[in-house]
């Protein structure tokens, strides 16, 4: 199938590519034909965020998506920043000294819920749009340019035998593709490899983020309430954070973010996490409330001194396939908005001139450095590099300094040139870390959790968790650092298990929800996740 332009994502930075390109289009009345491939089940099944969105970009697409209906419907009303000593007391930060944290005119949102509604439009002005569909392979020119994806075939045998319900994937040939996957992007990273669009740039970095939805009681619901936390429990020299948001509906969402730079390989992000929610401050508003969801995924954290170069022949990386979420915000989807419709000015005004498909864009990166959103980032770029640099206490008073009095202009750029997975130490070097068993009511185990996920694959078909050495996991990782993948995972896909013939490292790829954490913080690099077969993964219903 032939279009101008092919996006491989349905989250904020693709919509956002196709609905500004086609305002484009129609505005001067060109024929544009674009398809965006989305490998959940449908539009916003595998999107999660906190999350409170800035709603700047959004305006700027969609000056009137409030009277459109777009679902921006608990502004926020109050911001709180703590800072947890024990697990019963907080210390409450003045927000002068959290200047990230001031949320006037922005909304609690549900992402994936925006995201359908910016499909809805996108389909309205002629976007054609095909949730399932994973890309599974970039195709290329005979020179080298991007050509465009091919979508996963289906129907394949764990023995990679064809079954009866086999389909063959589809090639889809553009003009220009652009890349929207989102943080770890499975194709994004080859096409980084292999234009070497990181030369130059320090490693990027990550965290894992975990989200829950809780039904409170409706006297404790305070709709627009928006509370920041850090401190305990986050193991030493682990800078975690976490989120309390009020939204509607007499709803909460929680959450917690451990960045993949921690050292320790016996800590377990997920209990870190559960742990958390027992803390006095956070229990109080779970108390006779009932889980009704959760998730994980990675985000991404390098910042600009991270953040690869942004086109190539043929193509762009937008969102965060290219990195472009602001961590000292801890807000990725106006930015993603952003990076989207600078990448759909820059699409049209290629098309319409005449430009050949195989071109280099590399006025989309002249246009996003004349941004409000280059400004933004610059601004808050060190902030990362202060928490890895000089941890978590001296690290957060030089990010005050930096951005409470120099506003972010002091004339340094610091670097961050140690990738996460070569952060951790042997585990016979560090303390092991004894977490709580969960209650069943305040915290729970991963298995129970994964089903709130709705995640679902089917069992028949060639595993997506690859390993490059199979022996790496019980020859290398087990014994040096007991195998860290069986804490960092979020849904208990890996284990080691022990039969007559001794112990095994087992994969459970039908839990797996689609997080990355694994393909990043693997300390031998030896775990690339690959894409499913369509419709597999998480089915997220309002994250």
């Amino acid at each position: 199938m032939e279009y101008d332009v092919v996006v491989v994502g349905a989250g904020p930075a693709g919509l956002a590519t196709a609905c500004q390109l086609m305002q484009l289009a129609q505005k001067n009345e060109k024929e544009i034909a674009v398809c965006v491939v989305e490998k959940g089940s449908e539009v916003g099944a595998h999107i999660l965020s906190g999350a409170v969105m800035d709603p700047r970009a959004l305006f700027e697409l969609f000056p009137n998506c409030k009277e459109d209906g777009a679902p921006l419907n608990v502004p926020v009303s109050e911001d709180q920043v703590m800072f947890m000593t024990s697990e019963s007391k907080a210390v409450n930060i003045p927000l002068m000294l959290a200047p990230g944290f001031h949320n006037d005119g922005n909304y609690v949102i549900s992402l994936a819920n925006v995201c359908r509604w910016m499909a809805e439009q996108a389909e309205g002005m002629g976007v054609e749009i095909y949730p399932g569909f994973a890309a599974a392979e970039v195709l290329y020119h005979d020179d080298g340019s991007v050509k465009g994806i091919a979508t996963g075939d289906m129907g394949i045998g764990a023995d990679g035998s064809h079954k009866d319900s086999y389909m063959p994937g589809m090639e889809l040939h553009a003009k220009y593709t652009v890349f929207a996957e989102g943080c770890r992007g499975h194709l994004g990273k080859q096409l980084i490899r292999k234009f070497n669009l990181d030369a130059g740039c320090d490693p990027q970095h990550y965290g894992i983020g975990f989200k829950e939805i809780w039904d409170i009681d409706p006297a404790k619901h305070k709709p627009g309430l928006v509370i920041h936390t850090t401190g305990w429990p986050a193991a030493r020299n682990t800078a975690s954070g976490s989120y309390l948001y009020h939204a509607n509906n007499n709803q909460i969402a929680i959450g917690y973010v451990v960045p993949l730079s921690y050292d320790n390989p016996h800590l377990s992000p997920f209990d870190e996490f559960q742990q958390w929610k027992h803390h006095e401050k956070i229990k109080y508003y779970l108390e006779g409330g009932s889980r009704v969801a959760y998730g994980a995924r990675a985000l991404i954290k390098g910042g600009p001194t991270s953040r690869p170069k942004m086109s190539f022949p043929g193509g762009l990386l937008v969102g965060d396939d290219a990195g472009t979420l602001n961590f000292a915000r801890i807000k990725g989807s106006h930015t993603a908005l952003k990076s989207g419709t600078l990448a759909g000015e820059t699409l049209f005004e290629a098309l319409a001139g005449g430009a050949e498909g195989k071109t280099d864009l590399t006025d989309y990166a002249q246009r996003f450095n004349r941004s409000w959103l280059h400004e933004e980032l610059h601004k808050w770029r060190n902030f990362g590099a202060y928490l890895h640099k000089f941890g978590t206490f001296i690290g957060p008073a030089l990010a005050f300094i930096d951005q409470g009095i120099f506003k972010g202009k002091l004339p340094i750029n610091l670097r961050d040139p140690k990738p996460d997975y070569a952060c951790l130490k042997p585990a016979a070097e560090m303390p092991k870390i004894e977490y709580p068993k969960p209650d069943g009511t305040i915290s729970f185990d991963k298995l129970s959790s994964v089903f709130l996920s709705n995640t679902n694959h089917e069992e028949d078909q060639p595993c997506h968790l690859t390993l490059i050495d199979p022996d790496i996991p019980m020859a290398a990782n087990y014994p040096k650092y007991d195998e860290p993948a069986q804490r960092y995972c979020p849904a208990g896909v890996y284990e080691i298990v022990e039969d007559d013939t001794g112990k095994h490292f087992q994969i459970n790829a039908q839990n797996c929800v689609h997080c990355k954490t694994c393909d990043i913080k693997d300390p031998a690099q030896n775990i690339v996740w690959v894409t499913p077969e369509g419709f597999g993964g998480p089915n997220y219903p309002n994250m």
